[in-house]
């Protein structure tokens, strides 16, 4: 994957997330990942993957204390 890439295909989405890329689709027609469709595919902005890496983990962090 290009280091300045900005729009991300489902694959490269998966690889990133280290998840099957049907679960990738999944997430992005429950709403649950940042994606737009472009014809039938799905498409992915990288920094909005990023930010909602880190939102994620926010959240994570916040309300799983031991």
């Amino acid at each position: 994957m290009q280091k300045n890439k900005e729009i991300l295909t489902t694959k490269e989405v998966a690889d990133y997330l280290k998840i099957h890329p049907l679960t990738v689709h999944k997430y992005a027609r429950q709403g649950k990942i940042p994606a737009f469709k472009i014809g039938t595919d799905w498409r992915f902005h990288k920094k909005y993957i990023e930010r909602w890496i880190r939102e994620k983990s926010d959240y994570n962090l916040n309300h799983h204390k031991d």
